[in-house]
């Protein structure tokens, strides 16, 4: 285990009916806020008149960008910050998921530069300060709630980056269960891919003294294998959706990964694959997820027989260490196929004549990537054309 400092600033108010705390928490920032949502389901469900409501008991003036997409675009943020600039926008308030609170912290940063938040995205300069805002979640999955990390898209270049600082924490974020009752069951299914694939994202690095983080991150992905299908079966349960919600929230917000550093290879080699073609997040995950896992098993079978017997259960006897490793390789991909992900690119009709496009994708930043095992262009080839 590594030296470590953990600082986590976000307010998490969490349970049913804490969508009327915005009236304890917006007024510390100011008048003029920012609301940022998706594709209008917060109107159908009712969210949005509640938001809206509620801000007009503290006299807030009330500015909105809608339309923020799943695979959030660079230009949608350029409008943002162009709102915040022009209106002297005090706070904003991303309603909805992680896409909308992903665009909503490019927003916050490119409000406060006179650099570009494409310059931003793409590491070229720094953050060097943000406007404050907060959330009220209705998807758990990305755990961008209770973190400073932010994923945009640039369509006109087919490139999609992961970004951060820390001064893109949300001030808040409200997480009601009642609030994701609407989420589609593929949504949902998409959303327990992701926060698995977060934890096992963390799971795998070659750091030694990390007992406690390891049976966080394994129960995290057990409970979710567990709560997964009675959710499916019902879903408007309160108490699965709550269960999957906090999980979500816990999966990303450093509190598991103290100490050592995960590998986050699946994810950039997923992010080529949605910049390309734009696939749902966690369908992408589904699929090159365990992939990625059968092109590296050998780099420490160890870690994966560990995934294979606390996780899933595997019975060793009779088996190597290997054989034990690769079938627990198999339940990662037979549970997320049992709930209704998809297996192949080609269930999104993603052919070989993409690969090499999506395999410069991958080192667009730099020539290798991943902590677990370093790969290359070739190696995303490889695991694309595995993933057909």
């Amino acid at each position: 285990m590594k030296n470590f400092t953990y600082h986590n600033p976000t307010k998490l108010i969490f349970g049913k009916g804490q969508v009327e705390q915005l009236t304890e928490e917006v007024p510390k920032y100011g008048k003029k806020v920012l609301i940022v949502y998706g594709g209008g389901s917060i109107k159908r469900s009712g969210l949005y008149d509640q938001v809206i409501e509620t801000l007009g008991t503290i006299g807030t003036e009330v500015f909105e960008l809608a339309g923020v997409e799943p695979n959030p675009r660079v230009t949608t943020a350029r409008k943002g910050i162009e709102i915040c600039k022009a209106e002297g926008i005090d706070f904003i308030l991303a309603v909805g998921g992680g896409s909308t609170i992903d665009c909503t912290k490019a927003i916050a940063a490119g409000a406060k530069s006179n650099q570009d938040i494409w310059d931003i995205v793409t590491k070229k300069v720094g953050v060097e300060d943000a406007l404050p805002f907060g959330t009220v979640l209705t998807l758990a999955a990305t755990g961008s709630e209770m973190n400073a990390g932010s994923v945009i898209t640039n369509w006109e270049t087919n490139e999609k980056h992961g970004w951060g600082s820390p001064y893109v924490f949300p001030k808040f974020s409200i997480l009601d269960p009642v609030n994701t009752f609407t989420v589609p069951k593929d949504q949902t299914v998409y959303g327990m891919v992701d926060m698995m694939s977060h934890a096992l994202e963390h799971y795998f690095h070659h750091d030694t003294n990390t007992l406690l983080q390891d049976r966080m991150v394994e129960g995290i992905l057990r409970t979710v294998i567990e709560t997964a299908p009675k959710l499916l079966n019902d879903l408007e349960s309160y108490e699965h959706r709550a269960t999957i919600l906090y999980n979500g929230t816990m999966a990303l917000n450093g509190m598991v990964n103290m100490g050592y550093q995960g590998d986050w290879a699946s994810h950039n080699l997923e992010h080529a694959v949605s910049a390309v073609h734009d696939i749902p997040h966690g369908g992408g995950l589904a699929i090159i997820f365990p992939n990625w896992m059968d092109y590296v098993v050998d780099e420490n079978i160890g870690r994966f027989k560990q995934l294979a017997l606390r996780v899933f259960d595997v019975d060793p006897s009779g088996k190597s260490d290997r054989d034990i490793a690769v079938e627990g390789i198999q339940e990662v991909r037979k549970f997320w196929n049992s709930i209704g992900a998809p297996s192949k690119l080609s269930d999104y009709d993603i052919t070989d004549d993409s690969i090499e496009i999506m395999a410069e994708k991958t080192v667009i930043a730099r020539s290798e990537y991943g902590n677990f095992k370093k790969l290359n262009k070739d190696d995303s080839a490889a695991i694309f054309r595995a993933s057909l």
